[in-house]
């Protein structure tokens, strides 16, 4: 069994944090509360693609979870999520 280096940090999910999602695709700002609460951007690439930045805090992975679900139930190709940094 091929054994994986330690990181020099291991990652916690059960805590808040702030994330940043992108998707393919445009989802309308009034879609924040439905992805509890963050903030969301609608942006063209330089290839006129749309793509929609979800960014913002989420309380815990549950959260994070939930708004994958729900960009999953929109039919929304998930390009990138990333943990920006955790919340004190």
């Amino acid at each position: 069994m091929k054994k994986i280096p330690a990181a020099s940090e291991d990652l916690q999910f059960d805590g808040p944090a702030n994330y940043r999602i992108v998707v393919q695709g445009t989802l309308d700002e009034n879609w924040s509360e439905r992805v509890g609460g963050m903030t969301v951007s609608a942006v063209r690439t330089a290839t006129g693609s749309s793509r929609t930045e979800l960014r913002g805090p989420l309380l815990d992975q549950a959260a994070l979870q939930g708004v994958l679900d729900t960009l999953y139930d929109l039919h929304l190709a998930i390009l990138n999520v990333e943990k920006i940094n955790d919340l004190q």
